[in-house]
């Protein structure tokens, strides 16, 4: 699994894409959340539940059905942030997706059961260039750990804020250009 730290890249980026207006902080904190949530199935590790298993550790929380349910805390709390309930719902629903696309691109555990009820199978991507990150805090603060960061940061971070920054230049590009052509349409 990547560490927390890259889970939540998927909402950072966005929200630097979309911008403010679009995502409002208390947005963009329910989408880290809603990033880092499947891995509360940690807790089945401390319940003596089988890792393997759909209610353990890459289980339930990691598929399709549960961002989607969980999208409705989005499709709840989008009137508090100034959007429709169906942008919120999807707001949420895929902050909580991009964890399970993160953890499948990974280069260790058992794959993810994206698609269950319908399918037990479980996915990794064909290209896994993501290291597996130490879950123990020793091994996470070590030179393992810090390798691991490195690795995010070059594989997940560097080509997601790319592409945020990319989108933020050319939607202000947009936004400055449909001002001058209101200002230009006023004067007219």
């Amino acid at each position: 699994m990547p560490t927390v730290f890259t889970h939540v890249a998927v909402p950072v980026c966005a929200a630097i894409a979309l911008g403010t207006r679009r995502v409002p902080v208390a947005a963009l904190l329910a989408g880290m959340l809603a990033s880092i949530a499947p891995d509360f199935d940690g807790l089945a590790f401390k319940l003596g539940i089988a890792y393997g298993g759909m209610t353990g550790h890459r289980g339930f929380t990691h598929t399709l059905l549960f961002a989607l349910l969980l999208g409705l805390a989005g499709w709840w709390l989008a009137p508090r942030w100034g959007m429709r309930r169906a942008v919120g719902w999807a707001w949420i629903s895929l902050c909580a997706v991009s964890h399970p696309l993160l953890d499948m691109l990974t280069n260790g555990g058992i794959g993810i059961a994206l698609f269950w009820p319908f399918s037990d199978v479980r996915h990794f991507s064909p290209w896994r260039p993501i290291e597996v990150s130490p879950v123990a805090l020793k091994r996470f603060f070590s030179p393992r750990g810090a390798q691991v960061l490195l690795n995010e940061m070059a594989t997940v971070w560097a080509p997601l804020l790319a592409a945020a920054v990319l989108a933020l230049v050319a939607r202000r590009r947009v936004e400055r250009r449909n001002v001058e052509l209101r200002k230009g349409a006023v004067a007219a």
